[in-house]
């Protein structure tokens, strides 16, 4: 079936002499109609609707910016682009300001005009198209680099090209794709469990060729950065890869971003990777070290108490001085103001880090499988950035980055691991005293009914953990796997399926960003 050609209202006193440029656009498959003063326009716009209206700005009569005017009260959404003789900035910020499509000085040639138009009209059609295209084109090379990826430094490129082909492919309304770029991103995750199951005990002993840690960042990032002036150092909890996509082109405008990634370690949850951090330790070493903070009790909670402390040693031990750290937990954006008071006021300190996490992607994510509501609002990844980016426009961590620019400060900022798209369950056997998370477990006598699903091991070694009790095994999960128990295996089932959660092995929670901002020159 042949497509209803788009509708175009040009309105111009001079449309006479426009002719030629309406003859084009109708040789180009466009209906175009003309009419030469704005009140004989506003009465048909009334009675017919139009893909685009081409409004000169100064006609006889009611001139075009009264017509816009009254246009946007009787259609705010009417795509616009304003022809005008005058180049004055007053008459294009005036135009601007009224939310135009594009602005256009006469005189015009009939192809400047159908660039225009075809850009408006067409451009997501075309975006379409050509993304569909490339994809298609990368496609073959993209699924043999998959099969062929081996190190670090390949599934951290792999996954990101996956993330970004996926962004791209939804921004640009390619949705039919989307399915093969899922299936690429379910096989690379089956690779990389199956790979880190292989080589992260190898890493954490110091042996094989170990990417960038949770417990390296500090020392590759962030030392470098200290010197006179202040460094905020911004954590935002539980920030997948696509999450910070999402955000970063808001930071583009205030600061150069080099980005790049680390790898969290195991298990990807708070209370290790986020204490690695800020300590550059692995747990085990910070139970050895300091035994009263760590303790054996199952509350994890308590565990990242001691972050402040953790980030001072830290860089006292990197600089062999006491470098002054002011420490800040966000939960909640309810007391911005007295926030970034407290931020300002410790970044006045010569040489200082102030040191951010702010919690609210984190409490997004838990949150999520407890509200129903909160499901629905998040219900898939898409959602969960697009309320990700929503949070982050409005946040405090927002408002302390760009008081930060403003005022010449550099910043590191990361996470500590992302998450997962939960839908597998697998049915592991425990006694009562197991660990609850839904990722991962240790336990006496634990076993899964399903050893392919998860990382199992006897040797807290493996995972750099204080040990515990004779007989405890550890197990993670993989892929898109949680834990359930046998005598809870329909309620668990249910109540968790299609969550997002963390503590396991997968790119999205281990592969996470981490990226120096520099102040734009303002």
């Amino acid at each position: 079936m042949r497509r209803a050609a788009k509708r175009i209202l040009w309105v111009d006193d001079e449309i006479g002499l426009l002719r030629p440029h309406l003859l084009f656009l109708q040789q180009r498959g466009y209906h175009v109609d003309a009419i030469t003063n704005g009140d004989d326009a506003l009465a048909l716009l009334r009675e017919h609707p139009y893909d685009l209206i081409l409004l000169d700005e100064q006609m006889p009569g009611t001139p075009g910016l009264e017509v816009l005017k009254t246009l946007r009260r009787d259609d705010p959404h009417a795509r616009v682009v304003m022809v005008t003789k005058s180049e004055e900035d007053r008459t294009m910020t005036e135009a601007i300001g009224r939310h135009v499509e594009d602005y256009l000085v006469k005189p015009t040639s009939p192809r400047q005009v159908l660039s225009v138009v075809t850009r408006i009209l067409e451009g997501s059609s075309i975006r379409q198209q050509r993304t569909a295209q490339d994809f298609a084109g990368r496609w073959p090379a993209l699924a043999r680099q998959r099969e062929r990826v081996s190190s670090a430094d390949g599934f951290a490129r792999t996954y990101q090209e996956l993330v970004d082909w996926h962004l791209r492919l939804e921004s640009d309304g390619e949705t039919g794709l989307l399915d093969t770029v899922e299936a690429l991103q379910s096989d690379l995750r089956y690779d990389f469990g199956r790979w880190i199951v292989r080589e992260y005990p190898r890493w954490v002993r110091g042996a094989g060729d170990p990417p960038e840690l949770s417990v390296d960042v500090a020392a590759r990032r962030l030392a470098p950065l200290l010197g006179p002036d202040p460094v905020l150092f911004v954590v935002l909890d539980c920030m997948r890869l696509d999450q910070w996509r999402s955000i970063a082109p808001l930071l583009s405008g205030l600061f150069e971003v080099e980005e790049g990634y680390h790898y969290s370690i195991l298990p990807t949850a708070t209370p290790y990777a986020r204490n690695a951090l800020f300590s550059g330790l692995y747990p085990d070493q910070i139970a050895e070290r300091r035994p009263q903070w760590w303790g054996a009790s199952a509350d994890e909670g308590s565990l990242n108490a001691f972050e402040q402390e953790l980030l001072r040693d830290q860089l006292r031990f990197l600089t062999g001085r006491d470098v002054p750290v002011h420490y800040e937990k966000v939960f909640t954006d309810r007391k911005a103001d007295q926030v970034r008071k407290r931020v300002r006021s410790a970044a006045g300190n010569p040489g200082s880090v102030v040191a951010l996490v702010f919690n609210f992607v984190d409490l997004m994510t838990h949150g999520r499988s407890e509200s129903p509501i909160l499901m629905e609002v998040a219900k898939d990844a898409s959602a969960l950035r697009e309320l990700t980016r929503s949070w982050f426009e409005r946040s405090t961590a927002f408002s302390v980055l760009k008081d930060a620019a403003a005022r010449g400060h550099k910043v590191l900022l990361t996470t500590d691991h992302g998450s997962i798209h939960c839908h597998r369950p697998a049915t592991v056997y425990a006694r009562r005293d197991a660990t609850p998370n839904l990722r991962y477990k240790f336990g006496v006598r634990l076993r899964t009914k399903n050893p392919g699903g998860a990382l199992a091991t006897n040797r807290s070694r493996d995972l750099r953990l204080p040990p515990g009790p004779p007989g405890t095994t550890y197990l993670v999960a993989l892929e898109d796997y949680f834990f359930v128990y046998p005598t809870k295996l329909h309620e668990y089932t249910r109540r968790y399926r299609n969550s997002f959660l963390h503590g396991g092995i997968s790119p999205e929670e281990m592969i996470v960003p981490v990226a120096t901002l520099r102040p734009r020159p303002r």
